[in-house]
């Protein structure tokens, strides 16, 4: 098995980029993605464990993205696959992104305090574990407190779209996340379709259009979707000459649901994939 959409606790996952190879390992996965949000922080780690644990390791990035040309309710998210040469205007555009992120976090403590929550900032990036703090973190902190039961009921409640503590994300335009992704020698890839709330009769014009400006894959497969849905994604795919990926988007434990390998309809994936992707042939 592969899996190349994972997030490590440089970003909102919750095992080190070591403990992440090594489970990996655990689970006979022969090669994996980290595709931290908005961060490259942990990849050197990974790599190296990645090299004593005898795995293959292909450097990522999973980006938000504000596209302005057609108004999208869900997320759009493009992952940055082979990130091998990261140079100095990629590193500036994260640092920009996590300025952006802390000024975000502020705003959304100060937001708790408006509605009764006191809580002081260093106590959740504790929660954090050193990695970069975001919303699963002041999620976790409202479990800690009492206040909801579980992840799901915070963003249900308090986090997500809608809600009192929802703060939308600043992300990255389109051709931009391009740009730096191709530099840093790496390949774009739509993440998670689906979570873009797109209807399937726009969906294949959106891509297609995604495709024009230089967008390089699609991940047609992700444990959130139905397996028809996927099956879509990857024969839209290929009509459109686009790189198919696939992945778990494994978080840790606060996602136990997703496993290391497996994709939607609790499909390996197969390490046959990365034969059709000859960029990340290194």
């Amino acid at each position: 098995m592969i899996d190349l959409h994972t997030h490590s606790r440089a970003s909102d996952g919750t095992l080190t980029p070591s403990e992440l190879i090594k489970t990996a390992k655990g689970r006979n996965l022969s090669a994996i993605a980290l595709t931290d949000h908005d961060t490259i922080d942990g990849l050197q780690e990974a790599r190296e464990e990645a090299e004593k644990q005898q795995i293959r390791f292909i450097p990522g990035i999973e980006i938000e993205i504000h596209y302005e040309p057609v108004t999208i309710s869900g997320e759009f998210h493009l992952l940055g696959l082979g990130i091998s040469k990261p140079g100095p205007v990629f590193r500036e555009t994260l640092a920009d992104l996590s300025r952006r992120r802390e000024e975000r976090n502020l705003q959304i403590l100060d937001g708790m305090k408006e509605i009764g929550i006191e809580a002081d900032y260093e106590e959740i990036r504790a929660l954090s574990g050193g990695g970069s703090v975001g919303r699963p973190h002041f999620a976790s902190l409202l479990v800690n407190r009492g206040i909801v039961k579980n992840r799901e009921q915070a963003f249900d409640r308090y986090l997500g779209k809608g809600r009192p503590l929802y703060i939308p994300k600043e992300g990255l335009e389109f051709t931009q996340a391009l740009q730096i992704i191709r530099d840093a020698g790496g390949i774009s890839v739509l993440a998670h379709p689906g979570s873009l709330y797109i209807a399937w009769g726009r969906l294949p014009g959106f891509i297609a259009d995604l495709a024009a400006q230089g967008l390089e894959g699609i991940e047609a497969w992700h444990p959130t979707a139905k397996v028809r849905f996927c099956k879509r994604l990857e024969e839209l795919g290929n009509s459109l000459g686009l790189y198919i990926t696939a992945g778990s988007d494994f978080h840790g434990e606060s996602r136990p649901d997703r496993k290391l390998g497996i994709t939607a309809g609790d499909r390996k994936i197969e390490d046959s994939l990365l034969d059709l992707i000859p960029p990340l042939r290194f």
